[in-house]
Parts: structure tokens; C-alpha cells; sequence
């Protein structure tokens, strides 16, 4: 797994490329989140457009992820899923808890809403 941040409109954009599941990635991407939570950052899209396939880890991941900023007083978005991690997410019943968008530009300008 990897990751790029950039900021859109004051928000986190993490573009993540490649498998979504475990590995050094993981831990790393974890530790990012919550260097920006410390650094008072609490608007979060997760870009999925460049990721086919998500495993239990990969979910595991996203899950922590959202959980870290909620707690923090933040929040996760995701964008761009394709229709496999979409089925995923179905699956596990998770599209129940995040909010995803079709494009990014939507996810990030929902925080306005």
C-alpha cells in the first residue's frame, strides 16, 4: 500500500495507489493520521480511485483510521471506490458508517455542507 496527502480546500486528500491491506503501509499510514489530528487537522478524504482490491487487513485499516479521527473530533470520508471495494464495503455492512463520494471534489466539498 501506498500513500500521497496533499491539501484540497483545507482538507486532507490521501491518494492511496495500489492493494489496500496489511504491511509496513499500514502502520505508517496510521501513524500519519494521528501526527495530523496532533497537528489540529480534522477533515480526512481517502481516495480509493487507484485501489482494486481491499482485504480484512485493508479494512482493518480504514476502520482504525476513522475511529482515530472520530475520536479526535474529526472526520474520514471516502471517494472513488470502485464497484470491488464498494462490494466490500456492502458486504461488511460498512457502507452503513462511512459517507463516500463519487469524486473527490464531492467528498471535499461535503465538509462544507
Amino acid at each position: 500500500m501506498k500513500y500521497n496527502m496533499k491539501d484540497t480546500l483545507g482538507v486532507n486528500v490521501i491518494e492511496v495507489k495500489g492493494k489496500l491491506e496489511g504491511g509496513p503501509g499500514a502502520s505508517e499510514f496510521q501513524d500519519m493520521i494521528a501526527s495530523k489530528i496532533d497537528e489540529g487537522n480534522k477533515k480526512f478524504v481517502v481516495d480509493l480511485s487507484d485501489v482494486k482490491f481491499v482485504n480484512s487487513t485493508g479494512i482493518g485499516i480504514l476502520i482504525r483510521a476513522y475511529t482515530t479521527l472520530r475520536n479526535g473530533g474529526g472526520d474520514m470520508k471516502l471517494a472513488a471506490i470502485s464497484d470491488k471495494v464498494q462490494g466490500v464495503l456492502s458486504i461488511t455492512k460498512l457502507d452503513t458508517i462511512f459517507n463516500y463520494f463519487d469524486t473527490v471534489n464531492d467528498a471535499v466539498r461535503s465538509f462544507d455542507e
